[in-house]
């Protein structure tokens, strides 16, 4: 039996069987998903949480995704609710555009999933994992600038710094250093051949991640855009988002959580007193968000058991305040993007 965001659950006696989603029971507890509301799945994937929200009776889903394979795998899930789904080719940083453009809303919750799907790590077509011959490819819309546009054409410094800020990869320097060199001989066209070069600069060890896994993350997330899709989308939510609307975000690596959790921590006035202001400081904006206790929420050990991708899954979650919406706050957009200093010394 497979599990994983946004792919499909197969049982291993044949057949394809419904998605479960990670950390799925919990994305419902924080949405409390009521009967006729109204939710945003902004990152559809195989509908795994959209399917979850409208086996609640009445209710109504607007669902995103930028993957044009995701959502011509989902006309099938549109016709089956029949007129309750409505899901649109869209990244999910344009939520509250897309929403205003189909004049729907106040949301009663919203939810994403961040990252990169099952489906997409298990096709080898779409490059985005290592273990898989492919082509250098890993565009989640399968439009723009590829991973290989970027090894084979970025400057040394522009490629340390994705690995080493969006990979948190220590040898970023070396990696970028060598891709320079061995391009000019041959440019990367497939996942393993950069695969094969990190190899052998960080030999791995069996009980150890994959010495690649690290800039394969960088790559990725440059290509798409994620850590910026993120900060856009949050904002977005906030927007359309009813008072007392509930937002679920689920992401899998640090620098996900680190905005989400900023975000959040900003909404809420969480370290902020508004009782004791110097002369003249102005007084901080009312909180958008409440927050619920203990947080982050993580997959609990038979989950992890049945899928080693939800062992890096954290849950995070917010209850509209009636305070007007904020837009994007310059310190969470500043957690999304490269530094500008150099990479020298690394």
């Amino acid at each position: 039996m497979k599990r994983g965001r946004g792919g499909q659950e197969t049982l291993a006696a044949g057949g394809p069987a419904r998605h479960i989603p990670v950390l799925l029971e919990e994305v419902m507890k924080a949405l409390a998903v009521r009967e006729g509301g109204l939710y945003l799945d902004g990152t559809f994937g195989a509908g795994g949480y959209t399917r979850a929200i409208l086996d609640i009776p009445g209710t109504r889903v607007l669902a995103l995704d930028r993957d044009p394979d995701a959502i011509a795998a989902g006309q099938a899930m549109v016709k089956e609710y029949r007129g309750r789904l409505m899901l649109e080719k869209a990244r999910f940083s344009t939520c509250a555009d897309v929403a205003r453009a189909l004049k729907l809303g106040p949301f009663d919750g919203a939810t994403f999933d961040i990252g990169v799907s099952s489906m997409q790590l298990d096709e080898a077509a779409r490059g985005f994992s290592f273990r898989f011959e492919g082509p250098l490819d890993m565009r989640m819309e399968q439009a723009g600038r590829s991973a290989a546009d970027i090894v084979n054409q970025a400057s040394e410094e522009e490629i340390a710094n994705i690995l080493y800020y969006y990979g948190e990869e220590r040898a970023s320097r070396r990696i970028a250093r060598a891709i320079v060199h061995d391009r000019n001989a041959k440019p990367f066209t497939t996942t393993r051949e950069l695969a094969e070069l990190i190899g052998r600069l960080l030999p791995g060890k069996p009980t150890e991640i994959n010495p690649a896994t690290r800039t394969f993350q960088g790559l990725r997330i440059a290509v798409n855009d994620e850590l910026g899709e993120l900060v856009q989308a949050l904002a977005g939510a906030e927007r359309i988002l009813a008072p007392q609307g509930r937002l679920a975000v689920v992401s899998f690596h640090s620098l996900e959580d680190r905005i989400v959790k900023q975000f959040f921590a900003l909404r809420s006035g969480r370290g902020q007193s508004r009782s004791r202001l110097l002369p003249g400081e102005p007084v901080p904006e009312r909180p958008t968000f409440d927050l619920p206790p203990k947080q982050p929420v993580s997959a609990g050990p038979a989950e992890t058991r049945d899928n080693p991708r939800a062992r890096s899954a954290r849950l995070r979650a917010g209850i509209r305040t009636n305070a007007p919406a904020l837009g994007v706050d310059p310190a969470v957009r500043a957690l999304a993007a490269l530094p500008a200093h150099s990479s020298r010394g690394r």
